[in-house]
């Protein structure tokens, strides 16, 4: 523990590592369910924080420690935002979030990329413990790393670890609670200018001669300095010709250089047979030419399941709907109250739920992959076709993890260091087809594709839902080309990756990841799903003035000309077109009509730009108005309605095809242009996001229409 902190005191712990090091991981061990989420103060980064109360083996208590996960960096010479915001909490001693204690959790299977940090946080003189994370895969690539000498070239604790297992967690804790040295060990030794130092050091006094180099190096990034101080500093800087860019080149040769004999004394060579499984799996999956194909057999393999496997639970969630509808039909006293259950609450309801067996299964694949190691090589492999649209291989997890949603991929993009390529992965990441219009696509392809067509012996439905997908990828680098010519910077563009070696995937993080998911999409989506069901009920149920009742005496003179069932399918029809809804619907009617687009469409478009998977839940609320009996689903609504002028079915392939790359295209989530404001910190660009997108929208779903209608 920190010399100036009593066991009264809640020691401040912060984790920090390059990432893939499986710091979370570790940080979920510790801390368990006590932690909460934030931000870091001025920043939309993440902030999570967590405490834990350490025992002795005895069980009584030690003291209570407040854990901080920071984002990942390679070093104290930060890139991104994610970098900026790790730097300043360990350097800064005025940063609120300034810990007592600093554990480097590093890869054991990489550990010279990884001692870099450890060593510029050594040489800064506060207390550091390293963990040596994922011991067990390096032992199985035929390597052990000695503890005890590599403790002692060092002079911190050293801790074996295995984050998954929760392995070493009892025994960093024990150190944590303890005292904990300050190593006195040097791994950088430039001539100090000390004529340049003790300049610094009058205007900020700091504890040693590597933080008043970086002081020098990072001014501009530290928050707590006063503009007239960074002024003062700047002006030091040039006076002295100091070349912040050489400087680090340096310290990295010299630094790299002693790690490299710290590697060679501590590490041992087990067997060396050669190539290690990872390495002969990566020959084949980041191939130029098979790793491609494999990955677009990866995504059919994804989109054939999702239709296949899902099929089965959603019609009978679907069954279960109609039955329970139908019952309440029967059985409810009519009235306004039973109609708002049945037609708004339940029909709405039912457009959120039918839907849960694709998108567990969606993000169940995504969470494999991702877990599995594999979704970095994905990144590896598109860095080249990415830099020929303005992008470069980090776009790509932002762009994948688009198609869960565009919220938290955007808010991924902070490890983009290139203003310009990072502003191209923002503006066209909603182009990603995300799981919102899981629901849009699956119900409309199983309008216009009969499910018993077959390509050989695979589902067409299977097909035209991977080609939706890649039609939005593909959309995304096509905008990304044109921004890459309109957008303008000076900063030079790199890629740095390391890729995590392969492993099972941790099936209790897989199942968590589709619960909550699932749980988001229920709760959060399904909340604004029901609201605005409810809202089209009743705009839907009324009309202005006496329609409704002139629209009665119409058909009671008519009762005796057209049977019973008939005519009360006519007559709620007509109610509809007159009510609120209906009219609203016929307002916009003229500017969508050449789409292929009805009123009933329009409706539906309106609502659903607060969230593209409303539009589900507003046919099935528009398609529920005036059926009393409730016992079909929306599909086979959907499927048997007719277009009054022409007598033919609405949805046809064409108005199929049109809708679906509408709501491929066009903006239709408030949550994502919020954050892209928060992201960039001006309204510009999400303007100009809903702008482009809407237009995209709109020429792209005319053509396509016009062409096969």
């Amino acid at each position: 523990m920190s010399k100036n902190k009593s066991l009264t005191d809640i020691l401040k712990v912060a984790l920090v590592g390059n990432p893939n090091s499986g710091k979370s991981t570790l940080f979920n061990a510790l801390t368990g369910m006590n932690q909460r989420t934030g931000n870091f103060p001025g920043v939309t980064v993440d902030k999570k924080t967590g405490r834990a109360k350490v025992r002795d083996r005895q069980g009584n208590f030690v003291r209570e420690i407040e854990f901080i996960d920071l984002p990942g960096t390679y070093s104290l010479y930060p890139k991104s935002l994610d970098e900026k915001v790790s730097f300043e909490v360990l350097c800064d001693t005025k940063n609120e979030d300034y810990p007592d204690v600093t554990v480097v959790v590093a890869d054991a299977s990489n550990i010279k990329r990884n001692l870099f940090l450890v060593t510029q946080l050594i040489e800064l003189r506060r207390p550091v413990v390293l963990v040596l994370n994922m011991v067990d895969v390096m032992e199985k690539r035929g390597t052990r790393i000695n503890r005890e000498k590599l403790s002692g070239l060092l002079g911190i604790p050293v801790v074996y670890a295995n984050a998954r297992k929760k392995i070493g967690v009892q025994e960093l804790n024990k150190i944590l609670a303890g005292e904990i040295p300050l190593s006195d060990k040097l791994f950088f030794a430039l001539v100090p200018e000390k004529e340049l130092l003790n300049s610094v050091n009058e205007i900020v006094p700091v504890s040693t001669s590597y933080a008043a180099w970086q002081l020098l190096c990072n001014y501009d990034h530290y928050t707590s300095l006063d503009p007239a101080i960074k002024s003062r500093i700047k002006k030091i800087v040039s006076e002295h010709r100091f070349d912040e860019t050489a400087f680090q080149a340096n310290e990295s040769v010299m630094r790299f250089a002693e790690i490299g004999r710290i590697v060679d004394a501590s590490v041992e060579v087990l067997d060396n047979e050669g190539e290690t499984r990872t390495k002969k799996i990566d020959r084949v999956l980041t191939h130029p030419v098979w790793g491609y194909v494999i990955f677009l057999g990866v995504l059919f393999t994804l989109f054939q399941a999702i239709f296949f496997l899902a099929a089965f639970p959603m019609k009978w969630i679907e069954s279960l709907f109609m039955h329970f509808s139908h019952w309440s039909s029967v059985h409810l006293p009519p009235g306004e109250l039973s109609a708002l259950l049945v037609n708004g609450i339940l029909a709405g309801l039912s457009g959120v739920v039918v839907f849960v067996p694709q998108i567990a299964l969606l993000f169940a694949f995504i969470a494999i992959l991702e877990d599995t190691g594999y979704m970095a090589r994905v990144s590896f492999i598109m860095d080249k076709l990415m830099r020929k649209f303005g992008l470069n291989g980090k776009s790509v997890i932002p762009l994948i993890s688009g198609v869960a949603c565009a919220v938290p991929a955007i808010m991924s993009t902070r490890t983009i260091s290139n203003w310009k390529e990072r502003m191209i992965t923002i503006l066209v990441t909603p182009l990603m087809s995300c799981s919102a219009r899981l629901p849009v696509y699956t119900l409309l392809i199983s309008l216009v594709i009969p499910s018993d067509q077959k390509f050989i012996f695979f589902n067409m439905q299977g097909f035209a839902l991977m080609a939706m997908y890649l039609i939005g990828f593909m959309a995304a680098l096509f905008s990304a080309w044109i921004m890459k010519f309109i957008l303008k910077a000076r900063e030079k563009s790199y890629f740095i990756m390391e890729l995590p070696v392969y492993r099972a995937p941790k099936w209790s993080s897989v199942f968590y990841t589709i619960y909550e998911k699932v749980r988001v999409f229920l709760f959060d989506a399904g909340k604004v799903i029901i609201a605005i069901s409810v809202i089209l009920w009743v705009l839907s149920s009324h009309a202005p003035g006496k329609r409704f009742e002139r629209i009665d005496r119409k058909y009671e003179s008519m009762s005796k000309a057209l049977p019973q069932k008939e005519l009360e399918t006519v007559k709620e029809a007509e109610k509809l077109e007159n009510s609120y809804a209906g009219i609203i619907g016929k307002a916009i009617e003229p500017a969508i009509r050449p789409l292929g687009y009805d009123w009933k469409i329009g409706i539906s478009l309106i609502t659903s730009f607060a969230a593209r998977e409303v539009f589900v839940g507003t046919m099935a609320t528009i398609y529920s108005v005036g059926d009393k009996e409730n016992t079909r689903s929306i599909r086979e609504k959907m499927m048997d309605e007719k277009d009054p002028a022409t007598g033919k079915p609405v949805y046809t392939l064409a108005v199929g095809l049109s809708l679906m790359l509408f709501y491929a295209f066009a903006m239709q989530c408030m949550s994502t242009l919020a954050v892209v404001y928060r992201e960039t910190k001006k309204w510009k660009w999400p303007v100009i996001q809903f702008l482009y997108m809407g237009v995209l929208a709109y020429l792209s779903s005319f053509i396509v229409y016009q062409l096969l209608k």
